[in-house]
């Protein structure tokens, strides 16, 4: 078995797609023609969106994500967390913390998407 994607509920699908091209680089792989949904390539797993109005006419009710009391986050592994912190604040990201040396060795630092979900950018864990 393997983790295959992980899918966000946003608002507007194509605008979570061009943030997360421009802060991250990940390239596009699938978008909807209705704009309701999107994936994109980041490596292993997929990346996706769904609008929460798509999600509503399933019956479920998603929530607004609140960066004050996450409940997951992302994260996106780089070699160089503060070009990568950078290229996320350019591109419209809130900063939630500068990049910090963990206990185990892990360079670590926290950015909120403009929807408001955390993403954490931080090196490999060195095993």
């Amino acid at each position: 078995m393997k983790l295959g994607y992980t899918i966000l509920y946003v608002e507007d699908v194509r605008r979570a797609v061009a943030f997360y091209n421009q802060a991250f680089g990940f390239d596009t792989r699938f978008v909807h023609e209705s704009g309701d949904f999107a994936e994109l390539a980041t490596g292993t797993t997929t990346l996706a969106f769904s609008s929460r109005q798509l999600i509503r006419t399933l019956g479920k009710t998603p929530q607004a994500p609140d960066p004050e009391q996450p409940c997951f986050e992302i994260a996106v592994v780089t070699d160089d967390v503060q070009a990568a912190l950078d290229r996320a604040l350019a591109a419209g990201a809130t900063l939630r913390q500068t990049p910090e040396e963990m206990p185990w060795g892990q360079t670590v630092a926290y950015v909120c998407d403009p929807e408001g979900f955390l993403v954490e950018i931080c090196t490999p864990v060195s095993t």
